[in-house]
């Protein structure tokens, strides 16, 4: 059952399988498990994070295509979900609608990028990718009576998802059932089902012979397959599954700007966590994710702590003071990709077998 369900790629290494199980279980127990915002925060922005992650290996990692307008499909979902709740009101037509025109508009464009730009190599595709999505996010700062600019737009979301909600008159399990649980619980379930469908994907016929143009573009040309149809569609599908990532983010923070969804910063997280989790494999964006967005939101309380139990030892406070945790997690990411340089799932995997 469970071999079926994961399209028949397995962790391969008992410490993977371990890692994976404590990381689905504690999403799904976040709420009853670690009670206060933060906590519940940190676990839906892993969730919406390993789906764009793992989108963004689908191209990377699996196909060999290096493309820096990600960030700008997962806008588009962001953008299309909220600018439609803000103008039509709290409503489920109104996310339906919004979904709908993200994933046309975001399909449309990932199309005529990979069907004019793939044909150009590496590099010199990754410089268009760039350009387009500098354009788009330029765009969305400048159409402030449309977008709202840099401050973006707040929005209501339906009932039952508000935070004022409540499902049932008691507690369960000594939680409160609120219109924010089950928010979480609506990006979760998405989250798993959407990682099981690119888990299909690059499992598939489709998926191999992606691989093998990652490989060799040559030599599959040499076999018959149209590499540029096969990357075309390899970035239809990525920008399809990030502009639903944008989606989830937005129902999320019931808020969407351009530092949330259209910032460069948000393109280089995505690359770091695709090489620490390791790329080519999708488990690498569970892992790469985890991690990353865990250090994020905890690794300058935990250096708070280290400094005040280092106190009076000379030099050691001040390195570990909390406002230096940027320097400790790009030393992280240094040692990860000297001792991982497969990332963290390469290396399991081979020490596996």
């Amino acid at each position: 059952m469970l071999k079926s369900l994961l399209s028949d790629d397995l962790p391969k290494s008992r410490v993977l399988s371990v890692l994976l199980t404590i990381v689905f279980v504690g999403l799904a127990i976040a709420p009853f498990a670690f009670p206060g915002a933060q906590a519940i925060n940190t676990a839906a922005k892993i969730c919406v994070f390993i789906v764009l992650v793992a989108s963004y290996d689908l191209l990377l990692g699996y196909t060999g295509v290096v493309s820096f307008a990600h960030t700008m499909f997962y806008g588009i979902g962001a953008y299309g979900v909220g600018l439609s709740l803000y103008t039509m009101g709290g409503g489920w037509g109104a996310i339906g609608l919004g979904l709908i025109i993200a994933l046309l508009l975001g399909v449309a464009l990932a199309f005529a990028i990979g069907l004019f730009s793939l044909r150009v190599r590496a590099i010199f595709y990754a410089m268009i990718t760039l350009a387009v999505a500098s354009a788009f996010a330029i765009l969305a700062s400048q159409l402030s009576e449309f977008t709202g600019g840099e401050d973006g737009r707040t929005f209501r979301v339906p009932e039952v998802l508000r935070p004022g909600f409540r499902l049932f008159d008691e507690p369960v399990l000594g939680l409160d059932i609120s219109g924010r649980v089950l928010t979480y619980y609506l990006v979760f379930a998405c989250a798993v089902a959407l990682f099981l469908m690119m888990l299909r994907i690059v499992n598939s016929p489709f998926g191999r012979v992606l691989q093998a143009i990652r490989e060799n573009d040559f030599r599959a040309e040499a076999l018959g397959y149209r590499t540029v149809y096969y990357r075309t569609i390899a970035n239809c599908l990525a920008a399809a599954i990030a502009v639903l990532a944008g989606v989830l983010n937005a129902l999320w923070l019931r808020y969407t700007g351009p530092a949330v969804t259209l910032s460069l910063e948000i393109m280089l997280d995505i690359l770091l966590m695709v090489v620490i989790g390791g790329m080519g494999t999708l488990y690498g964006a569970v892992i790469g994710a985890t991690l990353f967005i865990l250090a994020q939101n905890y690794l300058q309380k935990l250096m708070g702590v280290a400094s005040a139990a280092t106190e009076g030892i000379p030099l050691l406070p001040q390195l570990l003071h909390p406002d230096r945790w940027l320097l400790w997690l790009g030393v992280l990411f240094v040692l990860s990709v000297y001792f991982f340089p497969t990332g963290i799932v390469g290396r399991l995997r081979r020490t596996g077998r």
